[in-house]
């Protein structure tokens, strides 16, 4: 029974039982709706998910579980993420590219293949050195980004 359950789960994104594709919701929204529901079993490849421009050096995607959120960030060379804290922690690793924070009163030089935790509510600010993809994971979700009530992200810079 377990088994039938999963495959139907699965096959709700995209598929009829017969095989025939059909119009989906957009992975964002099939992502924000799992925030108010029980945790269940997602499968989202990130090219069904909308870029989010929310500035000219800045775009996003982001994944939303039960209590964990992924997001992908793009940011291009010289794009400035202001100060700011938030009540979830936060895992950031670099895929490519490279981000300079400036957090604790420290700057840090964080790599593709690095690395960085950061505590619930330090303040913290990021440059990108160069055209950067970040992955960062949130604990809980962040409902300002859910949202889009996450204003110091949609500036010029």
């Amino acid at each position: 029974m377990a088994k039938k359950k999963l495959k139907r789960k699965i096959s709700s994104f995209g598929k009829t039982k017969a095989g025939t594709r059909r119009p989906r919701a957009s992975a964002k929204a099939v992502a924000i709706k799992s925030v108010a529901t029980k945790a269940e079993l997602q499968y989202i490849p990130w090219h069904t998910i909308d870029l989010e421009n929310l500035n000219p050096l800045l775009q996003r995607q982001f994944i939303v579980g039960q209590d964990i959120m992924l997001a992908r960030v793009l940011l291009k060379k010289g794009c400035i993420v202001p100060e700011h804290s938030h009540h979830n922690e936060q895992v950031t690793y670099i895929l490519d590219g490279a981000l300079k924070f400036w957090i604790d009163g420290k700057e840090i030089v964080v790599n593709a293949g690095e690395v960085l935790t950061i505590p619930p509510h330090m303040p913290h600010k990021a440059e990108a050195l160069v055209d950067t993809v970040d992955l960062d994971v949130f604990t809980p979700p962040r409902a300002d980004w859910i949202n889009r009530t996450d204003q110091y992200l949609r500036g010029s810079k």
